[in-house]
């Protein structure tokens, strides 16, 4: 049986920090920092005993942010261009580095990280980190360049605004402008930021004034793309900063990582992918690639041609799922994305939260953690793709504190130093018991095990095909607004599977299944069906191929849950 992939993305700085002050803006020194040595073998442990076979340890590669480390000869980084004391870990100073912040000792910092990965592989998970490609800090400037290898940016011709060999893009005769309203406690009494020429800024931002909307912490980088005239491609050659990419993907797979998690890949040309990729799998086979795209009209590409292993499925199914949850959507639309996602379907990522979106249990969405239930069941039985939990997700978080630069809006920072109060439940100073959840919270993580581990003890899921029944039910035999049924099958099982996404009520449902569909799976025609439901263990029914066939099969579904039944041939 093929193992499924449960990714649990975890903030490395949040994880544990058993300083509880939470200072609004407060520094590292008030508030604290995780550190890679807490994620120690019970630490893991217990995430692999959750149902966990991957840890994306997300802000790991070292970032601008404002803690003065002058005194262990790093520069000191100009507080008018970093978002949050803590800085946003998508802005990269140094590409060969970890984060110190992270580290209990400043110089032993790598080692510290290595031992971690040792660790994580010791306790029989993977390890995933961010490869963030696009765009890095302004002030990148890398202190730890490996022997061989090329600063980004060091042989550049400032004197074009394009060209095929400069890492950067500019903007001729122009310094850059810090955007009006950039005005924090910690940017109080800071020098001002000189950059000149200006470069262009990270979200394509052609200017030298960028707003304080804009990425205006980063800087774009050159793959060889023209942008300002007419996108011409320059790909003749291989563009300079596509070997400095191999390079950084080279060091870290060579340090021992299992996948890279590719911040905004969509904003890279696919044809670096399909260079690049290949490349990095001839030294780890094993190794994957998860790409961040936003465009479904891309999604082939990025596939087929760029080589990714999965991207994210955010415009599809997380937004269908959403709309279901905040009460303003239909099942009806998810037959509308699988077939959008025909031929990609199980390189889908399945998600509900990560770092950047509303969490479920926030006022801003689905305000508990149990409006979701039902769509998480989806997400991890619908397809062979991965499943992805946020970490404090499986808890409850509702992300309503007021950090600092994150405000409050329903997520987790990511650009300040905090203490994650009631993931630190959990943590229990290290314990990872969960001995101080409350029961709702516990609850919740237990619904969240039994998902994964269902994932884990069935191959029709990890597997097997997939067979949509909606399209002969949406005739009054039940209600499509809110139930989705389908079919996941393989050779050694067949699971019916019946989500039912009504908050407030149980559903008879009278459940048609065609002839295509039992002549496809291999169900018999001219004999009852013995159906054992194994998700709420409601015990064994049967199912009268007749019956379904003409009127609909008479099956009960619990509010906001679903009916996973295994049906036996003979």
């Amino acid at each position: 049986m093929t193992q499924p992939i449960n990714i649990y993305q975890v903030f490395t700085r949040l994880f544990r920090n058993d300083n509880a002050t939470n200072k609004k803006f407060g520094t590292l020194a008030e508030n604290g920092c995780s550190k890679f040595a807490h994620f120690t073998d019970d630490a893991l442990q217990a995430i692999k005993q959750f149902g966990i076979t991957h840890v994306w340890f997300t802000g790991v590669i070292r970032h601008a942010c404002t803690t003065d480390y002058t005194e262990f000869g790093l520069e000191k980084e100009n507080p008018r261009i970093i978002k949050g004391r803590a800085g946003s870990p998508y802005a990269i100073k140094d590409y060969f580095d970890v984060a110190p912040d992270l580290a209990v000792n400043f110089f032993s910092r790598m080692s510290e990280f290595e031992a971690m990965i040792e660790r994580t592989h010791n306790n029989g998970l993977k390890a995933i980190i961010d490869f963030v490609p696009n765009h890095v800090a302004r002030e990148y400037k890398c202190k730890n360049l490996p022997g061989g290898y090329l600063e980004l940016g060091g042989y550049d011709d400032k004197t074009k605004a394009f060209d095929v060999n400069n890492n950067f893009y500019y903007i001729l005769n122009e310094g850059f402008h810090v955007p009006e309203g950039v005005s924090f406690p910690y940017t109080v009494g800071s020098p001002e930021y000189i950059e000149f020429p200006a470069k262009v800024t990270g979200n394509d931002a052609f200017t030298a004034h960028p707003s304080i909307n804009d990425w205006y912490e980063t800087i774009k980088l050159n793959y060889g793309i023209d942008y300002q005239n007419l996108w011409e491609e320059h790909f003749e050659k291989i563009p300079d900063t596509w070997v400095r990419m191999y390079e950084v993907l080279e060091f870290w797979t060579k340090k021992g990582v299992d996948g890279f998690r590719c911040d905004m890949a969509e904003m890279v040309p696919v044809e670096f992918w399909a260079w690049v990729i290949p490349q990095i799998k001839a030294l780890n086979p094993a190794i994957i690639f998860v790409a961040e795209v936003y465009n479904p009209q891309e999604y082939k590409s990025y596939i087929q041609r760029g080589k990714f292993d999965y991207l994210y499925d955010k415009v599809g199914l997380y937004d269908i799922l959403r709309l279901i949850i905040e009460g303003h959507g239909s099942a009806k639309y998810i037959s509308d994305c699988w077939k959008m996602q025909a031929g990609v379907s199980d390189h889908m990522v399945r998600f509900l939260e990560n770092h950047d979106e509303q969490r479920i249990a926030s006022p801003y969405f689905g305000k508990h953690a149990f409006s979701a239930y039902a769509s998480m069941i989806l997400c991890a039985t619908m397809n062979k793709g991965p499943l992805m939990i946020y970490f404090g997700q499986e808890i409850g978080e509702a992300g309503t504190d007021e950090e600092g630069y994150s405000g409050t809006g329903g997520r987790t920072t990511i650009f300040d130093y905090w203490s994650f109060t009631e993931y630190q439940k959990w943590v229990n100073k290290g314990a990872f018991d969960g001995a101080l959840l409350s029961q709702k919270q516990r609850e919740t993580r237990a619904f969240y095990e039994k998902l994964n581990k269902l994932r884990f003890q069935n191959p029709a899921i990890t597997e097997g095909g997939f067979y949509d029944l909606m399209y002969v039910n949406y005739k009054g035999n039940l209600d499509a607004d809110s139930i989705f049924a389908f079919f996941r099958f393989c050779n050694e099982q067949i699971l019916l599977i019946v989500v039912n996404f009504d908050f407030n009520s149980n559903h008879d449902v009278y459940l048609k299944i065609p002839e295509h569909a039992m002549t496809l799976i291999g169900l018999p025609k001219d004999k009852m069906w013995k159906a054992e439901e194994i998700y709420n263990n409601f015990g064994a029914i049967e199912i009268d191929p007749v019956e379904a066939l003409e009127n609909g099969s008479h099956l009960k579904v619990p509010l906001n849950s679903a009916c996973v039944f295994e049906i036996k041939k003979n």
